[in-house]
């Protein structure tokens, strides 16, 4: 019997899994979320909106209230409230993070905005607007509906 294979000579559940990752390139960095600042609460959970790093500087100024923001070289996330992503497809390339949990990076992004007050969140309506007004995708209620 080799390594990796129970006692009928098939392939336990962890050698699929350490297949699986090796075939994507390796391991990837584990899963992180972001954490509210000090002081702050979340009364309405947490979710986060990324975006690449490239749109931040442009969304910032075309909020009505800035949440929590947090960014690191390639991406921006905003902080909102709990299924924010209910009937809404957010625009590519933004990426909706349940639970606030951010993939992919190597390390926990850094806090570049914190609003006044303990509430956390961005506004999910204007950011999502406003995400659509960038990247010319038109908001999910105004698209034709197909039969």
């Amino acid at each position: 019997m080799s390594a990796g294979t129970g006692r009928s000579g098939l392939l336990t559940l962890d050698t699929v899994v350490r297949l699986g990752r090796g075939a994507r390139g390796g391991v990837r960095p584990a899963p992180r979320r972001l954490a509210l600042p000090e002081g702050m609460t979340a009364p309405l959970g947490c979710d986060a909106v990324a975006v690449p790093a490239r749109f931040g500087p442009l969304v910032m100024p075309r909020l009505p209230r800035v949440g929590c923001v947090f960014a690191d070289e390639t991406q921006w996330w905003w902080l909102v409230p709990s299924d924010s992503d209910y009937a809404l497809e957010w625009p590519a390339p933004a990426r909706y993070a349940t639970g606030a949990i951010v993939l992919d990076t190597p390390r926990v992004p850094g806090l570049i905005h914190r609003p006044d007050g303990t509430v956390p969140y961005t506004p999910p309506i204007p950011l999502y607007l406003t995400l659509c007004r960038l990247t010319d995708t038109p908001p999910t209620w105004s698209r034709p509906v197909s039969a």
